[in-house]
Parts: structure tokens; C-alpha cells; sequence
């Protein structure tokens, strides 16, 4: 179980608060299908997505970005036990959708950026820290049923 200081709990409660879930969720999937293209193959239903233009005015690019936000609205709210949280989440992603582990990790990362953009100056290095622990429990509970 990871242990949170009460710094790094608001740092998280924070971010979450000032996030723009449909704004952030859109570009940072639309990021991750750009510059990691071999994940496109999850989101063949999607429609056109050839080049950077049509991922970022996709609406179902969008729309998948807004429900991935949500649902790490759920680790927020439930930080003390994120295993549990995304258990049902991370046996859909293995057993029914086959998703490559190390695509949390890269859409991990791309959300990084969005949200760093998207607060700017507020993104400092100790609110990073925290966000970027919070992530790591986050990829790691959704890549449990791998193991």
C-alpha cells in the first residue's frame, strides 16, 4: 500500500480540482495516439484517424478522453486503495481488450504534459512529484491482472 503525506494528497486534490477533464482527457489521448501510433490499433472503431488533424477533431477521440479523466477521478476519491479501485478496469483492459501494458505508462505521460500545460507555472516540480507517484500507483493498479 503506498502512503501519501497530507502535501502530496492536496497537491493531487489540487490538480484534480483545476483540471478541465473534457479539455485535458482529449488532448492527452489525442497526444498519445499521435505520438505513439502503434496504439491506434485499440481505436479502430474511432473512424479516421491518419493524421494529427483528424485524432484532435476526432469526437470519439474526445469523448474517450473525457471518460478516461473520469475514471481516474475515481482514484482521486478512492487514493488509499487505487488496487482495488481499478480492478474491474484492469481485467476488461487485459482479458476482453488485450491492451499492452506499457500503454498506460505512455498515455501516463502524455496526461503529464497536458496537465502541466494546461496549469502552467501552478505545474511545479514538488505538484509533479505528487502526480507523478499518484500516476505510477494508478499504471501499476491497472496493470495488476498482467502479473
Amino acid at each position: 500500500m503506498v502512503q501519501w503525506t497530507d502535501s502530496e494528497r492536496k497537491a493531487i486534490q489540487a490538480i484534480w480540482s483545476k483540471i478541465n477533464k473534457d479539455a485535458v482527457g482529449r488532448r492527452a489521448l489525442a497526444r498519445c495516439l499521435i505520438v505513439y501510433p502503434w496504439t491506434l490499433r485499440y481505436f479502430g472503431s474511432f473512424g479516421k484517424l491518419s493524421d494529427p488533424a483528424s485524432i484532435m477533431n476526432n469526437a470519439k477521440v474526445a469523448a474517450h478522453g473525457k471518460v478516461v479523466l473520469n475514471s481516474l477521478g475515481l482514484a482521486v476519491q478512492n487514493m488509499d486503495d487505487i488496487k482495488r479501485t481499478y480492478a474491474t478496469l484492469s481485467v476488461l483492459h487485459s482479458e476482453k481488450l488485450h491492451v499492452d501494458p506499457d500503454n498506460f505508462r505512455l498515455f501516463g505521460d502524455c496526461l503529464t504534459i497536458a496537465v502541466a500545460s494546461h496549469l502552467g507555472r501552478a505545474f511545479t516540480a514538488d505538484i509533479q512529484a505528487a502526480w507523478q507517484k499518484f500516476l505510477d500507483v494508478v499504471i501499476s493498479a491497472l496493470g495488476r491482472q498482467y502479473h
